[in-house]
């Protein structure tokens, strides 16, 4: 050159070795390779510890690979330039306790067991049925027995002469010492027994307590089991409600009796004006009959009542005073 200077030889740029690239940040620094940030950050820190005449911090050692405790799988040797295939990954069982769900065993539902001190009870009797049932009682008292004393008038069905008595009834078992004070006592109580009734007729139709009494023809081929086991001291059958099919045939003709006792007393006691009613029942002399049939209905009805009452025990007559009844058979 002229100015005396000599000019150095330009390497290509091929020849010189290639400098990383920093990637620049959004901010527009370069952000340095995370190799080259590593080791900057290492002679800065020493540089910086050497001038402030500290000791230099011990270089950090790289982490070792953790050891697995599993067998190390067989490696098979790859051809040069292909990628190994991917080595299946072992699991580790997880133990129950660190699962969500757990079986739980299933038991069969078992009937509850009775606390101490507990008592089953079942609300059998409403209050409208009780204060029927113990109404219809005194009036049905009062009735048949001053109707005794009624028939002592006249005890016979058949032509007044000559007269032929079917029946000679003790005075002990009447009520109303003549024929006056014996029908002044059944005409009494006979508007005690129709408004009982009609309120027990209305309150079982309303609510549907009438289910529980009704004898219906599902309840027929349940009533020989239940008459054997009474009366010959046959195997009991099982209680499956409130009501055993006899029971249910025995409270629904009592019902009976008492449609039939009003609709052919009130025929004895008006006659004229109820001559229609006579002709529906066959006349007059029928319509005594038949007064006298449901008469007899409720005299076989009550005494067997009365033993059931007894041999089910305290527990089923105090059910018609508080309406419930401890330990009932059936279940509810």
């Amino acid at each position: 050159m002229a100015n005396g200077e000599e000019k150095k030889p330009v390497e290509p740029e091929s020849a010189l070795p290639a400098k990383p690239q920093a990637s620049k940040s959004k901010t527009g620094f370069e952000k340095p390779q995370a190799g080259e940030a590593i080791a900057r950050g290492e002679e800065d820190t020493a540089s910086d510890a050497a001038l402030a005449g500290e000791p230099s911090p011990p270089p950090v050692a790289p982490a070792k690979p953790a050891l697995s405790t599993q067998p190390a799988s067989p490696t098979r040797p790859t051809p040069a330039g292909t990628v190994p295939p991917p080595q299946p990954t072992q699991t580790k069982p997880v133990p129950a306790a660190h699962t969500r769900a757990e079986a739980v065993p299933v038991r069969a539902e078992a009937a509850p067991e009775k606390k101490p001190g507990l008592v089953r009870a079942a609300y059998e009797h409403p209050l409208a049925i009780r204060i029927t049932h113990w109404v219809n009682a005194v009036s049905l008292f009062v009735m048949i027995t001053s109707g005794l004393r009624i028939f002592r008038a006249f005890p016979s069905f058949g032509a007044k002469i000559p007269e032929h008595d079917l029946i000679d009834i003790p005075k002990a078992l009447t009520l109303g010492g003549w024929l006056g004070g014996a029908l002044q006592w059944h005409f009494t109580f006979m508007w005690f027994f129709a408004a009982s009734g009609a309120v027990y007729l209305g309150y079982q139709f309303f609510s549907g307590h009438y289910r529980t009494v009704l004898f219906t023809p599902k309840d027929i081929s349940g009533v020989w089991p239940m008459a054997r086991h009474y009366f010959l001291f046959g195997p009991k059958p099982a209680a499956t409600g409130q009501y055993n099919p006899l029971q249910k045939l025995a409270y629904t003709s009592t019902v009976g009796f008492g449609v039939l006792s009003l609709a052919t007393g009130i025929v004895l006691y008006k006659p004229a004006q109820f001559s229609w009613l006579a002709f529906l029942l066959g006349g007059f002399h029928l319509t005594r009959i038949w007064h006298f049939a449901a008469m007899c209905g409720f005299l076989a009805f009550i005494p067997g009542h009365l033993i059931m009452v007894v041999l089910h025990g305290w527990s089923n007559f105090f059910s018609m005073l508080s309406g419930w009844k401890r330990e009932p058979e059936y279940q509810e």
